[in-house]
């Protein structure tokens, strides 16, 4: 099995800045891409950045400019420094991992539990 442990997140002020940060762990093959989903209340969960195990990104619309995402394969850890972080970035932030466990002979959709960033105004 593959577990994936998030943190960071919090509460801060319009314009600030905040880090997360998702380490896989677990009997693991391969890690493919790796990625940032985020839900706000009433809102279906959307991407938000996502980068392949080559380091290739990418970034949904709202947070270009914004958002990085960055990973470091030996410590098997994907990040996201979010800068000028706007209210309407509020969400629960979810950690998404494709990787092949030992148990598998090919990629595996895995998710963080999700951590809750606060923007306030």
């Amino acid at each position: 099995q593959v577990q994936l442990v998030e943190s960071g997140g919090g509460l801060v002020q319009a314009g600030g800045s905040l880090g997360l940060s998702c380490a896989a762990s677990g009997r693991i093959i391969h890690i493919g891409a790796m990625g940032w989903y985020r839900q706000a209340p009433g809102k279906q969960r959307e991407l938000v950045a996502r980068i392949t195990s080559g380091g290739n990104a990418n970034y949904a619309d709202a947070v270009k400019g914004r958002f990085t995402i960055s990973r470091d394969n030996a410590r098997n850890t994907v990040y996201l420094q979010m800068d000028s972080l706007k209210p309407e970035d509020t969400a629960v932030y979810y950690c998404h991992v494709i990787a092949t466990p030992y148990t598998a002979d090919y990629g595996m959709d895995y998710w963080g539990e999700g951590t809750l960033v606060t923007v306030s105004s």
